[in-house]
């Protein structure tokens, strides 16, 4: 912990955002195992410091774009834990009917663009959203989070152009958990500093420890005030992720004593520990907070099982927008 102390709400606040994350995913896994939730599944425990630092610095105005590891980003984002659980059962009270799963959560009412399935997919599209909020003097910004696997490919690199030569606001965050799937970065990258990548495009950028929330808190309101300027800003969290990659992984690309050593660094224990040491949060503190996040995650498995099946004959509703444009 590096940065000056938050006060006793602000720090219970980054405490149940980051307990909430891990708790729900928690919970996932038990309702994956017993086949409740079906398809693909990533989870994001041990990067919760990333999307609570970076999301606690937007405002409901701006965008978000993620990755199909986004139950985090979506949670911090103020989605409901109802409505994200409804969808991965597949059930119609789910945030896209449950027609897209894990990989797809999506809310326009607060801007979360996805989940998008395709590495480097949500790069172009935080591209267009941002262009689309400086057309129309809108003073948002978008962040786009994205792994260090998508950095190879060719839409983080147009994207990057682009943001720069149209000066879009967009805080490009790449959460660097070191395994694109199951390949080290050190086998996909010549250059393995990924947010000096930035300087071929004229992009600032910079790189924090993505396991200190209080880090990436500071290192967010910097860049995001720079985006705001109109200038894009690539952020480099280097964090780790504690679960396989999927639920199909049978993590043979790394050992068991590399993950026992980054859980040392589990960023929740982490920042619980300097709070209490510093007086700003007790033992009751994360009580209540473990007691809050318990009976949210409980009630969201309640709303998903009371929720409806998409009845058949609506099959092939949605193929075509039932909006028209005014």
């Amino acid at each position: 912990m590096s940065t000056a102390l938050p006060d006793h709400d602000q720090a219970r606040r980054l405490l149940w955002q980051m307990v909430r994350i891990r708790r729900f995913e928690e919970k996932c896994v038990e309702m994956y195992s017993a086949q409740k939730i079906r398809g693909f599944m990533h989870l994001y425990i041990g990067e919760e410091a990333v999307a609570t630092g970076i999301i606690e610095q937007l405002r409901p105005e701006d965008a978000i774009v993620a990755t199909y590891r986004e139950h985090g980003q979506a949670l911090v984002r103020g989605m409901s834990a109802g409505s994200i659980m409804a969808e991965m059962y597949g059930k119609q009270e789910g945030c896209a009917r449950g027609r897209g799963g894990s990989m797809h959560l999506f809310d326009a009412k607060t801007r979360f663009c996805g989940g998008n399935a395709i590495v480097g997919g949500g790069l172009p599209l935080a591209i267009g959203l941002a262009l689309a909020d400086k057309m129309q003097n809108r003073k948002a910004v978008t962040a786009c989070f994205f792994g260090e696997g998508a950095v190879a490919e060719g839409e983080f690199h147009e994207s990057m152009n682009l943001a720069a030569l149209w000066k879009l606001p967009v805080l490009f965050v790449c959460e660097n958990n070191l395994y694109a799937m199951g390949t080290a970065l050190r086998y996909t990258e010549s250059k393995t500093e990924i947010a000096k990548k930035g300087d071929a495009y004229n992009v600032a950028n910079a790189v924090v420890d993505g396991m200190d929330v209080l880090a990436v808190s500071e290192a967010a309101r910097k860049a995001i005030a720079t985006t705001r300027e109109g200038q894009p800003f690539l952020l480099e969290c280097r964090t780790y992720r504690f679960r396989a990659h999927s639920m199909f992984d049978a993590e043979l690309y790394r050992s068991k004593d590399e993950v026992a050593e980054w859980k040392k660094r589990d960023p929740i224990t982490l920042f619980f520990d300097a709070m209490k040491a510093a007086n700003v949060l007790s033992d009751a503190d994360y009580a209540a907070v473990e007691a809050e996040v318990a009976k949210e995650v409980d009630d969201s498995v309640a709303f998903a099982e009371a929720g409806t099946w998409e009845p058949v004959e609506d099959l092939t509703r949605f193929v075509y927008s039932e909006v028209t444009p005014s």
